[in-house]
């Protein structure tokens, strides 16, 4: 048996729920963690420090290798009211299948069959002019939808419908603490604070959750970053719906782990090899932003300075006992109990380190999740100074 769900429990007052991001952004608070030289690394030693996002530069340092994942948040939460009995529903696109048709997970949709249409609802509730066809409803419950109607000439007629109506693909946690304090729904201002602020204009990528410990990330702050010598590489992986899919197996290893896309153009495949070798040589670490970073590197196929973009797929499951290949220190949110996401530190960190942490984090009023503060991983060993 591998790792027990129930060893990644931990309770949290909803309080701590953070439903908007820090202003300014440096301003969110960074617990940073050191851990001992692996080589005397018992498993339970570490220092535990406060800080804010704005002190980051000082723990970087010449040759190290910030790694962001680019891709672009599409406003893939919609508003829909069926046009045979008018009932309303809400829903998340999920999975791209071609320019007019998504599989989406649908409040409310039992009901559906194949041939219901469904209008969409602007930002403030009114009509517009988008309908979505149900195509086809899954055992799993997820509905295949596509755009009625769509514009021959429209390259992306889904891309078209979001760019209107969509919303940002906010969690679900989110969403309910906002309703519990009497606040709005959808702020104005998520557009912006649900997306980094590095994200490719490309459609190569869309996601329909964001990196969230890249939303820390500053324009002034990665220009403070790159005075101090640290080289920043852009990488892509399409997060899914999936990354907030609960376990429901007590056994992590039974758990069913989504995938996600993944793309690495040419240049950054030459420096991600070229960190490779500096790691070997002891110059430099590889600094993964976000748990998206780590996924991307740690699943990277064998290829050699490829002329095309390398794409693929993966469903790593990262938890106590991986070795990582290619990430030496993390930057990331604090993430919900038992999930994947918590696995992937503790593998990182170990499961008493994990737990004394977030103890820590929850006893000082630290904000949780996709809006929330962050954690910086590293090994004392190889600080900066």
């Amino acid at each position: 048996m591998g790792l027990r769900i129930d060893q990644l429990d931990f309770d949290l007052d909803d309080s701590l729920i953070a439903v908007r991001p820090a202003e300014p952004r440096e301003s969110a608070r960074l617990m940073v963690l050191s851990l001992p030289p692996r080589e005397t690394d018992d498993g339970r030693t570490m220092t535990l420090s406060h800080r804010r996002i704005a002190d980051l530069p000082d723990l970087l340092g010449a040759g190290d290798r910030l790694v962001l994942n680019e891709t672009r948040v599409v406003a893939a939460r919609l508003h829909l009211r069926r046009r045979d009995t008018g009932g309303r529903l809400e829903g998340l696109l999920l999975e791209r299948l071609d320019a007019r048709t998504w599989w989406a997970m649908l409040r409310r949709s039992r009901r559906l069959r194949a041939g219901h249409v469904l209008d969409v609802l602007g930002p403030d509730e009114s009509p517009t002019s988008f309908a979505l066809s149900v195509e086809a409803v899954a055992e799993d419950g997820r509905v295949r939808v596509a755009v009625l109607d769509a514009d021959p000439a429209d390259p992306d007629p889904m891309a078209t419908l979001m760019a209107a109506a969509g919303r940002p693909p906010l969690p679900p946690y989110v969403l309910r603490q906002r309703r519990h304090l009497g606040d709005v729904e959808d702020d104005p201002r998520d557009p912006s604070w649900y997306q980094t602020a590095f994200a490719t204009d490309a459609t190569s990528t869309r996601s329909v959750a964001a990196p969230t410990a890249g939303l820390h990330l500053t324009p002034d702050l990665l220009a403070r970053i790159d005075t101090r010598g640290v080289e920043t590489l852009k990488v892509s992986l399409e997060v899914g719906a999936g990354t907030f899919k609960p376990v429901e197996v007590d056994d992590l290893d039974r758990h069913p782990m989504h995938e996600e896309r993944c793309l690495v153009d040419p240049a950054a495949w030459r420096a991600i090899e070229r960190a490779d070798e500096a790691r070997v040589a002891g110059h430099g670490r590889v600094v993964a932003v976000g748990t998206t970073s780590v996924r991307t590197l740690e699943s990277m196929p064998e290829a050699t300075s490829p002329d095309d973009p390398v794409v693929w797929s993966t469903d790593l499951l990262i938890q106590p006992g991986h070795r990582f290949r290619r990430v030496d220190a993390l930057l990331t949110n604090f993430h919900l109990p038992r999930s994947t996401l918590l696995a992937l530190v503790a593998a990182m960190v170990g499961l008493d380190r994990l737990h004394r942490a977030y103890a820590e984090a929850i006893r000082e009023g630290y904000r949780f999740f996709s809006y929330g503060d962050a954690m910086f991983i590293h090994r004392a060993d190889a600080a900066v100074d």
